[in-house]
């Protein structure tokens, strides 16, 4: 198993899952391109007010190294950790 350890993500609003995560894996560092997807969501009332909710993290597997693939639920934990949670409100 490989130690996976945060180190950056620059993903800002309106669109925080389209950034650059950045990770090391046993000392290696990977920069990995828009590969979060947001858990939250955004909807409407009949009266069209809107709500938001922001969601847990999900990381995309084909945006990943092959040899990162094998660890995406220790990934996935480590960004879940350290990226503020998306609400899926801006995103293209």
């Amino acid at each position: 198993m490989k130690k996976i350890e945060f180190v950056s993500y620059d993903g800002d609003f309106p669109n925080l899952c389209r950034g650059t995560l950045v990770i090391k894996a046993d000392g290696k560092e990977y920069s990995i391109k828009n590969a979060l997807m947001s858990g939250g969501n955004v909807w409407f009332d009949d009266d069209w007010n809107d709500y938001v909710s922001s969601g847990e993290w999900s990381v995309d597997s084909d945006c990943l190294p092959d040899e990162l693939k094998p660890y995406i639920d220790e990934i996935t934990e480590v960004v879940n950790d350290n990226v503020e949670w998306g609400c899926c409100g801006g995103c293209i």
